[in-house]
């Protein structure tokens, strides 16, 4: 059997000029074992006979790929915490790119796989905790219809991995349609020739935006592409009170899709400077600061595509960012809300809930459940408030005077408001349990998060939080 033929393999991104990436293979790993196998997306992928469960863990670690495959560590250089500064990919290996039956690629990488040359003082090794939180994360956000990457499997090696503590190591394949990310621009603008930078141009408009080849000044174009799918993709997370924990530029993609997460977490009670990450000491990518936070590196984006585009465009088009921002947010807001037709006086409504919600600290999921059609308005104190009531009637007759009236706005809330999310007690016990050798609560809790629109009898569980757990709970990012 030719493998490669068979899957459709494909190496393109090597084609790139040699500064983009370093040989590397995945380090030697003792014992190897498929502690998770993704069904669902390997049928997708039209890989689940060509790569059974069964073999995973020797394909998906290095113990038997075949030769013709050669594994590369991405370079990129970029901001952290808004500080220049070069990296490269310190753990994870792009093992091949697999073409898809509507003929689109998408990454296959290992995390977690060993060094390599930009791992510096690190052993480029993942935990086991990290990248079963990373599988039951990544498969959530993708449930929520929310663009990600995906994972296919964690592989569970003998070796240990040493942290505060000793820990089991393993690697993770994830799945994107690319790690092209804002990080691959500034490295080409800072350590590469303009042809460098044409040829990454090239390529990342062929795999992701072809639409735009024929287009006149095709970067000009792309930076508005970019623009557009991150900040829906943004705005996305808002819905749901999504963390992500560590947006610097490397880990915003260019295809506009959510991954690495490690410090990520869901936001219960709200509130604006909301933190879960241990290493986000300065509140820099706290819940509320996400939308700044995405036009700062969309600059940054921009600022690369200098020599292709002039500094008068350039801030045209960035000037119109925020209006962009705020424009999708209060579409998401209304959808949540059941409005259908957006008027400039719907966002103090809008702002007034989260005014009051920030307040009381009620939980965001459920308070939408109970506007919504799942559940009555909780018989609570907090639900009692004269300001909540006054806002409920306020609303309520917002949505009445529409021409598909209360029933119909409840029937199109269910669409943006789910009911499940990864609460952060019950993803820590899911973990917990996992690594300790019994993966049944994982696997409970992975299969309310693949269906979290549809309501469930007997989940309650899954929806509440115990007092005060989240004043102290922290996300940690793995390494």
């Amino acid at each position: 059997m030719n493998l490669k033929n068979q899957l459709s393999l494909k190496n393109s991104y090597q084609n790139l000029p040699p500064i983009f990436h370093s040989a590397q293979n995945p380090e030697p790993s003792d014992n190897p074992e498929c502690v998770l196998y993704n069904t669902e997306l390997a049928k997708h992928l039209w890989i689940s006979e060509t790569i059974p469960a069964e073999n995973a863990h020797n394909l998906l670690s290095w113990n038997t790929l075949p030769e013709w495959t050669k594994p590369i560590a991405q370079a990129y250089a970029g901001h952290q915490f808004g500080h220049p500064t070069m990296l490269g990919d310190g753990r994870a290996l792009l093992l091949w790119e697999w073409e898809t039956s509507d003929k689109k690629l998408v990454d296959i990488v290992l995390k977690g796989a060993g060094r390599t040359p930009f791992s510096r003082g690190g052993d480029g090794r993942a935990t086991l905790k990290s990248m079963l939180r990373e599988y039951l994360i990544s498969e959530s956000i993708h449930a929520l219809w929310i663009p990600s990457s995906r994972s296919l499997a964690v592989i569970k090696i003998w070796n240990p991995v040493l942290r505060e503590d000793v820990e089991q190591w393993a690697i993770l394949t994830r799945v994107m349609s690319s790690h092209i990310r804002i990080w691959t621009f500034e490295f080409a603008k800072n350590f590469g020739t303009r042809d460098d930078m044409q040829a990454l141009i090239d390529y990342t408009i062929e795999r992701h935006y072809p639409e735009l080849m024929a287009r006149q000044n095709p970067a000009l174009w792309l930076l508005e592409k970019v623009i557009d799918v991150q900040l829906d993709l943004v705005t996305q997370w808002l819905r749901v009170w999504f963390i992500h924990g560590v947006m610097n530029t490397d880990n915003t993609s260019i295809a506009g899709e959510t991954f690495d997460y490690g410090p990520c977490a869901f936001m219960n009670g709200f509130h604006e400077e909301r933190v879960f990450s241990s290493i986000d000491t300065g509140g820099r990518y706290a819940f509320g600061n996400q939308s700044n936070i995405i036009l700062w590196n969309l600059s940054v984006f921009a600022s690369t595509l200098s020599d292709f585009i002039d500094e008068e465009t350039r801030n045209k088009v960035l000037g119109t960012m925020w209006e962009h921002m705020h424009s999708k947010w209060l579409v998401m807001m209304c959808q949540k809300l059941g409005i259908h037709n957006p008027l400039s006086r719907d966002e103090s409504l809008a702002r007034e809930l989260l005014s009051w919600m920030q307040g009381t600290q009620a939980d965001y999921t459920n308070t939408f459940l109970s506007i919504g059609w799942y559940t009555n308005i909780p018989d609570t104190e907090i639900y009692n408030d004269e300001r909540f009531q006054n806002w409920l009637s306020i609303w309520k007759q917002r949505v009445s005077s529409q021409s598909w009236g209360m029933l119909g706005a409840q029937e199109s809330m269910k669409q943006y408001n789910p009911v499940y999310i990864p609460r952060n007690h019950l993803v820590e016990q899911a973990l917990d349990s996992a690594v300790a050798w019994d993966l049944s609560l994982f696997h409970g809790f992975l299969k309310i998060l693949k269906s979290p629109y549809i309501y469930i009898k007997n989940t309650k569980k899954y929806m509440g939080v115990p007092k005060d757990f989240d004043e102290n709970y922290q996300t940690f990012c793995g390494t």
